[in-house]
Formats: C-alpha cells, structure tokens, sequence
C-alpha cells in the first residue's frame, strides 16, 4: 500500500513508505506544510513520511479491510493535498488530515455495503513497527481489533502500532489526552479478556 500511495503522489523512494516514520514537532509540520504550499516537492514527501502510516491506522479502524483502507489512505492524501490551503492550522495537520480520512473511509464503508471482515495481519504488520512485530500486544492486538469501537481501534493502533503518545493522539484525533488514555486501557481489557478466552477453549474442551 505505502508504494503505491507514494508512487501516486510522485514520491519515487521505494523504500519511503517502508521506513520507519518521521518524528515532527507542530513547528515542524508547520513549516511542511508552509512549503508544501509554494509547491516543494520535498515537503510533501516528508507529510506523506510522517502521515502515512497513522493515516492508514484511522482508515484501517473504519474499514478493518486493509485493501479497502488502503484505497481510502491514498484518496485521502490527494485530496489534502489538493486541498492543503483549507489548512487554517497547518501546525495541526494531522487532526485535518485524519478528519479528512475518516470521513473517506466511512463514505467508501457505505458507499460499498463492507461486510464485517477480518482484519488481514500480514497486511497490517506491513505498516506495524519494527519494535511491535514480536511483541505480545501486537499478538493480541490483532486477534481482537474487530471487537474493538472504532475510536478504541484508532487509538491502539496510533499508540501500539504507531508508537505514538497520548498528547499527539489526543490532538489527531481531537480528544483529550485522558480519553485516550481511557480507551486504550479499556481497548487493553478487551483484548486480554479476549486472549483469556482463547487459551480457556482447550481445556474446557478437555473437561466434556
């Protein structure tokens, strides 16, 4: 998904979308966003760096379909970009842009009638971190995103995934930093409720 989002917005780093993302601060993506409006092309390669993979998070947490959030990723960044000077806060890009996502990613849901699907985990690990990818959250974080509400999804894949803090998921996502904090630790429960299930099968199984 990375390379073809990146190939339609004229990044030509096969390796971009694959790299680990970008860390900016507001002033940072201010100043992007600033020269991405003169028309720098390096300027929209380091949003698409720093954006994509959240970006991809949201979609992914509507659709569960990873195909499908990857459609919804790549029309979303054309149209911010094709919109970028409705950007009254280009040092908050990233909620703009996520709002921008998440309303692609549910037009597409029910535009397309999308039936409850899993979620496919090697699709999603193409964009998980390195540091994730052994790790026992990712494990359950995967076997349990679908009994998860679609802002509960958004905030553990930001924060588990994505590595991001509460303070830049709370402003992404327009909540404060005490809801996601709430939703994660909820999301959390959820998960290990669901891993407990799981490992009890067998042995209730051995007890009939």
């Amino acid at each position: 998904m990375g390379l073809k989002v990146c190939n339609t917005l004229g990044v030509s780093s096969v390796l971009l979308c694959r790299h680990p993302p970008v860390v900016l601060t507001e002033q940072d993506t201010a100043d992007l966003v600033q020269r991405a409006l003169r028309g720098e092309a390096s300027a929209f390669t380091d949003l698409v760096r720093a954006f994509l993979r959240p970006a991809y998070s949201v979609a992914l947490a509507i659709l569960e379909r990873p195909m499908d959030a990857e459609d919804a990723t790549q029309d979303a960044f054309m149209k911010a970009f094709a919109v970028l000077e409705t950007c009254r806060e280009p040092e908050r890009f990233a909620a703009w842009l996520f709002q921008i996502v998440r309303n692609h990613a549910r037009n597409m849901r029910k535009a397309r009638g999308l039936r409850d699907v899993a979620p496919d985990e090697h699709k999603i690990l193409e964009f998980a971190s390195p540091a994730r990818e052994s790790s026992g959250i990712r494990a359950a974080l995967l076997a349990a995103l679908r009994d998860l509400d679609e802002q509960k999804r958004e905030v553990v894949l930001l924060h588990d995934l994505e590595n991001w803090t509460h303070p830049e998921i709370a402003q992404a996502l327009n909540i404060s930093e005490v809801h996601s904090r709430q939703h994660l630790f909820r999301a959390r429960q959820i998960l290990r409720a669901k891993l407990d299930g799981q490992t009890a099968k067998p042995n209730e199984g051995n007890h009939v």
